[in-house]
């Protein structure tokens, strides 16, 4: 197909690829196009061309999808945070099932294998209980400011625009976090902006002020505020600390962490407390979890229950099995099973999460839990054959030695539990001749985005 780049063309959207991209063909050629949906016919323009397929985006729009809406957020087709706002919600749970169905049929090879209906968020909006906002010296632009005079560019608090680690959105409020994390991102916001201490330059690596990160619990309705700055300073944050818990008495921790690398992470070298506690609690069913500022926790929690539920129903325990639970994080799928296994045993990498994992486990009451610390690959030779694995794995997947020790220690059942369908699919295509993929579960712990929770219960042959 002889297309080039800054061709204009009209194109009918057929599918969803996974990134969320829509996706058309031209006489038979694939073309990505961002910002669209199936159904919609749209006058796109190339901005890459491959062998294989070409990238566009929108020019505009010919006629709407019967799937779009339109989207509550201002700044929706412009931020990174969630990008399928325009799509019905209903129809976003049918796209992700047909994510993780294509991955397993075209990644993994794995088919007639039954994906069901992709099991809702309870709340669709203000879900997350972790949003984390960046600090730029330089503010990006929405479309309908391009051209205007006497704008304020130096300054942004905000989320990034897709694919950049330098545009900085300056963004008044997330739909994706409670509202009064809101109203307390503005106040950080005007007070960062009057401190007349420069905010971190992200080319620059020159500045104080780097990244805020706000925590919610939604059992308790508690907040907590991680200021990320460049360097240590009381004198200019606690200020900041005072204002904050003096206004809002939902919000009982203020941390400050302080990174002075040049990684773009809002996770610090170290932290100091600067008011009320160094955590905050949430609860996962009838388990209480303790959150400190750097720990991992999902970000829905009413989505985690439902989750952990499926995880649980999947591993099938009657209260006599040795369950080894892999990448455990702070344990909370451990702690969530002890009550149906004999003895939980979780691995994990992370010295703060098996850290957090042990502390949860006392103040739970759980006893039937240890933790090993350290690298998988290394430590699971010293952990006697399971009845039933659990597998948590990141969005990169498992190490090919750790599978290759799973299969050698052949537990009975195996419950796989992924964030990324390609890497689920890579994984278990590789287990596959000796485990039967016997279902497969969708759980929507993300709406407005293309990302979906997966969960597949696997028989040993």
């Amino acid at each position: 197909m002889s297309l080039k780049k800054g061709q204009e063309l009209e194109l009918e959207i057929s599918e969803l690829a996974f990134g969320g991209k829509g996706l058309a063909r031209k006489d038979g050629f694939v073309v990505f196009v961002d910002q669209t949906i199936p159904l919609d016919i749209v006058i796109a323009r190339i901005i890459k061309k491959k062998k294989n397929y070409a990238d566009a985006i929108i020019v505009t729009i010919v006629k709407e999808s019967p799937f779009r809406i339109k989207p509550p957020c201002i700044y929706s087709g412009c931020c990174g945070g969630c990008k399928w706002q325009f799509l019905k919600y209903d129809e976003q749970l049918v796209f992700k099932r047909q994510h993780v169905i294509d991955s397993l049929e075209h990644i993994g090879i794995i088919k007639d294998v039954p994906v069901h209906s992709t099991l809702p968020s309870k709340v669709t909006y203000a879900y997350r209980n972790k949003m984390e906002f960046s600090c730029s010296d330089r503010r990006w632009l929405m479309p309908d400011e391009f051209g205007m005079e006497n704008l304020d560019l130096d300054f942004a608090i905000g989320l990034h625009v897709p694919g950049t680690f330098h545009k900085v959105l300056d963004i008044k409020k997330c739909l994706l976090q409670p509202g009064l994390g809101n109203n307390i991102l503005d106040d950080i916001r005007e007070f960062i902006k009057n401190s007349n201490i420069p905010v971190y330059g992200l080319r620059s690596h020159k500045g104080f002020w780097r990244f805020l990160m706000l925590r919610h619990s939604a059992a308790y309705d508690q907040w907590m505020v991680n200021i990320v700055t460049a360097e240590e300073s009381n004198k200019i944050v606690k200020p900041l600390s005072d204002l904050l818990t003096a206004k809002y008495p939902e919000i009982v921790s203020v941390i400050n962490n302080i990174n002075k690398r040049k990684a773009g992470i809002a996770v610090g070298e170290y932290e100091i407390l600067l008011a009320g506690s160094p955590f905050i609690r949430d609860k996962v069913g009838r388990f209480e979890f303790k959150i400190s500022a750097n720990s991992f926790f999902q970000t829905n929690t009413l989505g985690a229950e439902i989750l952990y539920k499926k995880v649980m129903e999947y591993a099938g325990l009657s209260g006599k099995e040795q369950v080894v639970d892999l990448y455990c994080g702070a344990g909370t799928i451990s702690i969530f099973l002890a009550d149906s296994a004999r003895e939980l045993v979780g691995i994990e990498i992370s010295e703060s999460a098996v850290r957090d994992a042990e502390i949860n486990c006392q103040n739970n009451g759980v006893t039937n839990c240890r933790f090993i610390l350290g690298d998988i690959k290394d430590c699971l030779e010293q952990v006697k054959k399971p009845d039933v694995m659990i597998i948590d794995p990141p969005r990169t997947g498992m190490h090919e030695k750790v599978v290759k020790q799973v299969l050698d220690m052949s537990p009975a059942r195996i419950v796989y539990v992924s964030c990324n369908p390609a890497t689920m699919a890579r994984d278990l295509g590789m287990i596959k001749d000796d485990y039967s993929v016997l279902e497969v579960q969708p759980v929507d712990m993300f709406p407005h985005t293309y990302h979906i929770e997966s969960v597949a219960r696997l028989e040993r042959k």
